[in-house]
């Protein structure tokens, strides 16, 4: 094998070339070669240059017009290649023409979608990408009181957003909890020699960057603040980033933060010579090698590269390892996007992994017909725990062997389910079964009792007179359940299958209040005319040992997929190739598009085995669920963009200080070094004054102003109309007299319909007709079709029950209860009839019915007219323009009526009427508030803000924590939107300063806890006709005019 070593003999500008226009690639998404090497070019080989000038404008020459796809929605301008292939011809194509056409495919139906739904949002920023100013803070706004910034314990520190800094904060994070970085950086120290000879500005520039951090590692390890401010460090990175946007990228900033380190630390390690980076602390945990393969010309060439974050693409996998398999196998994956810079057959293999193996997700792609980048929104998983011995140099041929055995199987398994496929869609048809459910449906037609009368006329002779129903429904059972399949199968016999099988004769039982209408006699099933014992022993001996077959066959087949799919999971699991664990150190999340977003990190804490959030101020506990939701990707905008894996049997990368002497672990303070110690106890000296100072504003405050009363629930309640205040909300026994209180009308009249029976045949019988005459009335009206505008649900109770499927039982006694109701006490029939329906109530005893069942039915019913009146108060209110007080109403509605939905679509109201006035409430209020902000007058600007905080983040938080609908998310970008757009423009420093602490909250609503304040009590089981107030109002609301119910 023949080697080529160009970084040994002397090739370094090639070498540094091509990384430069790799990581072009990378940021920019720009494929093509020449390009990039033309922008490097016109740059002078400055990076920061280069990718303005890549994403300030497209050449035209080398940009063509494509027909929109039906996924995309809009002309994607691409490269015109030098020969054009038709990937919509039919024909043979080759393998690669293959891949290409399924990998746009895949690329347009993932992105598609996203890409118009977010476009406003990305337009409106991608128009600002001029700097904007920012302004160290000098106050913290978070909250008035000093004493709610004091750290508790040794919790960990946050880091305070000084304008758009959550990349910072996210990266910082992530380097800070890792303790071997940590000790590298507190105990960083240069003699007065070296500094002497540190002459450009950027050598200068790297020291005070590594002071202020040294300054800011020491303020999180002993602060007493719970959070504290990176401003200093953060003023000198900006200063590399003047050309970029307000939003700054995770990547590139890590990419320039790395740089720095090398080179401050290079200046430690070795100061007189500068191109020996081997004793280089920062090129030691972070960088590492990978060999590059290829064959040309019957030989075999490698080269030897360096690494430190490496990129992965994203579309087209489902998880890091076959992220990493495509990675490796340059060849085949870069030939999907050009063929013009892949060597074929070029293959990647590590020879030396760093400590700290950072993986770079490419999840942001450049779209050149749109001068813009835009975010990919796949699902990617990722374990706690990857084994990288399968992409060593050094087991190269194990695992290609291993390779070569995985493609083997894959295609045995894309055998095995074409087959069973095959048995599970059969038919020649358009329409496919199960074989297996088609024999068994011949052999229950053929065992099915011959009829020699036509369908029709046996339907005619089967249809019962009306009178001879309603007499039959007084005596017998309702209609049992139809036996299945198999039972018939089993009890049919080919002696008597011409003969008339006699009924089971039943003695008939007087039961009253159990029958309501005559049962409902099944259809007869198809069945052949005419069958000899012969032929049906002949065809049930072929179809069911067919049937057995083919069960047979399904099952082996299954069972060697399930065979075929374990080898596969676990081709690289044996110990051989399980030797370089890696573990999951952070995981560094966005959430946004890709011009615009904000980012967190989910971070392992190794000494107390548990993830922990760090959203800039905010640090809480978490959990690897809460990880895979917010980073896997596909389900909402935010997903993975770095994760940063750490050896795992390095322990000394997580191992904290300790004493030399006494080997006792060094905590907090302890930990820092002398000077560093005294910085941070003199800020925390300073901390302490600022909470006396204001305890002792605060103890003045009651002498200089008089109380002010303080509005109550009652007294707001008092100017609602539509919302009764109740003194508490009824629940059990009480709910079930409120029930039957609502339609003592209704129950009155059916007594009054049982009078004649009453005179008649006493109380017991006029009772019993009352009770099937009323159950009866209430299950037709439960059958009928439901409309918002009348809904039977409102008008009684039973109705509800009926529509849910609430068991029997149930429904009887709560009738029943309604005749034993003490409010009927109108005349002595009703007496005598309550009387006599309590004595019933009392027959039945606790194995009878189910009391906790038996509420919660109750509890439920009453849930949901809560939730009407929540949803009629609500369109009351906008109807009369109070959208906060509506909109408060309606997001309350939501959430009960989300938790009835969840036991059955019946159980609650229509959730698309209350998302959409709901929506209607919030936009409107976030355009009021980003009016009031744009305003700039004081006043103004706090009421926006206070609209802001108080209604409209609160509802967004409850609406992405519950399954949000596709209509809610758009409706989200687009008041994102609004505010976003105003980073590019020009207002007052304190508009600014207010903005960036107030984005990361409107962009990641998870960030905190935030609960709604509850509308006024209302009394959900008020007899008033809800359904006419409801319908008056939609009338108001779309008709515009004031529409009054009495």
């Amino acid at each position: 094998m023949t080697a080529e070593q160009p970084c040994e003999q002397g090739d370094s500008s090639g070498h540094a070339s091509h990384i430069l226009i790799s990581q072009l690639r990378e940021i920019t998404g720009t494929q093509d070669v020449e390009i990039l090497q033309r922008a490097l070019k016109a740059a002078n080989g400055d990076m920061s240059q280069a990718i303005s000038l890549l994403t300030a404008q497209v050449p035209e020459e080398d940009v063509i017009a494509v027909e929109p796809s039906d996924t995309e929605g809009s002309a994607v301008g691409r490269k015109a290649p030098t020969k054009v292939i038709d990937l919509t011809a039919s024909g043979d194509r080759d393998d690669l023409q293959t891949a290409i056409q399924l990998s746009l495919q895949e690329s347009q139906s993932g992105q598609g979608e996203d890409r118009d739904l977010n476009r406003a949002l990305e337009a409106s920023v991608a128009e600002n990408k001029a700097r904007v100013k920012r302004k160290r803070c000098e106050a913290l706004v978070e909250s008035s009181n000093p004493a709610d910034w004091i750290r508790q314990d040794d919790w960990p520190v946050g880091l305070r957003n000084v304008g758009n800094t959550c990349w910072f904060s996210a990266v910082i994070q992530s380097l800070f909890h890792l303790p071997e970085f940590r000790r590298l950086v507190l105990n960083y120290c240069l003699s007065e020699s070296v500094l002497e000879k540190c002459k450009s500005h950027s050598e200068k520039r790297n020291i005070a960057f590594m002071q202020e951090l040294r300054c800011l590692f020491a303020l999180m390890v002993g602060s007493s603040r719970r959070f504290v401010d990176p401003s200093a460090a953060v003023e000198l990175l900006k200063d590399a980033f003047r050309t970029s946007e307000a939003q700054q990228d995770v990547s590139e900033f890590t990419h320039k933060l790395l740089d720095w380190l090398e080179d401050a630390f290079q200046l430690a390690a070795n100061g007189s010579s500068p191109e020996d980076k081997q004793e280089n602390p920062m090129v030691q945990l972070f960088y590492g090698t990978f060999v590059a393969e290829r064959t040309h010309e019957g030989k075999t060439l490698s080269n030897i590269e360096q690494f430190g974050q490496y990129p992965l693409q994203v579309n087209g996998f489902n998880n890091l390892d076959e992220c990493l398999e495509g990675a490796m196998v340059e060849g085949e994956i870069e030939a999907l996007h050009s063929d013009q810079t892949v060597h074929p057959g070029q293959e990647r293999w590590f020879s030396k992994l760093p400590p700290v193996l950072t993986f770079e997700l490419s999840r942001f792609e450049f779209n050149q017909s749109l001068g813009r980048p835009e975010k990919i929104h796949k699902k990617l998983e990722f374990p706690q725990v990857i084994y990288m011995d399968r992409y060593l140099h050094k087991n190269m041929e194990l695992t290609q062997r291993r390779r070569g055995e995985a493609k083997k199987l894959k295609e045995q398994l894309t055998a095995l389910q074409q087959k069973l496929e095959s048995y599970n869609s059969y038919g020649s048809g358009p329409a496919k079964y199960p074989l297996a459910d088609m024999l068994q449906y011949v052999l229950e037609f053929a065992t099915t009792k011959p009829s020699s009368v036509s369908p029709a006329e046996d339907v005619r002779a089967a249809s019962p007179s009306p009178a001879t129903s309603l007499d039959a429904s007084a005596q017998t059972e309702p209609t049992p359940e139809e036996t299945s399949p198999s039972e018939e199968e089993d009890t049919t016999s080919p002696d008597c299958i011409n003969c008339q099988a006699a009924p089971t004769q039943r003695t008939p039982i007087y039961k009253p209040f159990t029958q309501c209408r005559p049962p409902m006699e099944p259809p007869p099933h198809p069945a052949p005319h005419s069958v000899s014992v012969e032929e049906l022993h002949f065809v049930r001996g072929c179809l069911q040992r067919w049937r057995a077959e083919v069960k047979h066959n399904i099952q082996e087949l299954k069972d060697s997929i399930d065979r075929v799919s374990h080898a596969l999971e676990n081709m690289y699991s044996d110990g051989s190739l399980c030797q370089v664990p890696y573990r999951l150190h952070a995981v560094l999340v966005h959430e946004g598009q890709a011009s615009a977003g904000h980012y967190w990190a989910y971070i392992y804490d190794h000494g107390r085995q548990r993830w922990l959030k760090y959203n800039d101020i905010s640090v809480t506990e978490s959990t690897w669920e809460e990880l895979e939701r917010d980073s896997y990707g596909g389900m909402k905008n935010a997903s993975a963009y770095c994760l940063m894996y750490i050896d795992d049997k390095l322990t000394h990368l997580i191992a904290e200080d300790s004493d030399m002497e006494t080997g006792q672990v060094l905590r907090g303070m302890d930990s820092l070094p002398t000077i560093l110690r005294h910085y941070v106890r003199e800020d925390n000296h300073w901390f302490q004054q600022e909470l006396e100072e204001w305890e002792e504003q605060f103890r003045k405050v009651p002498q200089k102003e008089s109380p002010v009363p303080v509005a109550t629930d009652t007294q707001e309640s008092s100017s609602e109309p539509p919302a009764e205040a109740a003194p508490s909300q009824p629940a059990g026994r009480s709910l079930v007299s409120e029930h039957a209180v609502m339609v003592k009308e209704q129950t009155a009249q059916a007594i009054a319909n049982a009078a004649d029976c009453y005179q008649k045949n006493g109380v017991e019988a006029a009772l019993h007709e009352a009770f099937h005459e009323e159950y009866s009335r209430l299950y037709m009206l439960a059958i009928e079709k439901a409309t918002p505008q009348n809904d039977p649900r409102l008008q009684h109770v039973l109705v509800y029950f009926f529509q849910n499927r609430a068991p029997k039982r149930v429904i009887e006694r709560a009738l029943l209860e309604q005749f034993a109701d003490r409010n009927l006490s109108f005349d002595e029939r009703s007496i005598s009839i309550m009387k006599e329906a309590r004595s019933k109530l009392r027959l039945i005893g606790p194995e009878d019915m189910d009391v906790e069942e038996y509420t919660k039915w109750h509890e439920d019913y009453s849930l949901f007219r809560k939730v009407f009146v929540y949803l009629l108060t609500g369109l009351e209110q906008y109807q009369n323009g109070k959208i906060r007080e509506a909109l408060n109403y309606l997001v309350y509605a939501y959430q009960n009526n989300t938790m009835l939905l969840r036991n059955g679509e019946n159980r609650g109201v229509e959730e698309s009427l209350i998302a959409l006035y709901r929506r209607k409430c919030l936009t409107e209020l976030n355009e009021k508030a980003a009016t009031l902000f744009k305003s700039g007058e004081d006043s103004d600007v706090m009421e926006g803000m206070s609209i802001m905080n108080d209604m409209v983040i609160p509802c967004m938080h409850l609406m992405i924590s519950n399954d949000i609908s596709q209509e809610d998310l758009d409706a989200i970008e687009v008041m994102r939107s609004r505010w976003c757009s105003y980073l590019g423009q020009d207002m007052d420093a304190t508009l600014q300063e207010k903005l960036g602490e107030f984005l990361p909250r409107l962009l990641d609503c998870s960030a905190e806890v935030i609960v709604l304040k509850e509308p006024p009590k209302i009394r959900p089981n008020s007899p008033h006709d809800l359904c006419s107030r409801f319908a008056a109002v939609l009338e108001s609301i779309h008709g515009n005019s004031i529409v009054t119910v009495k």
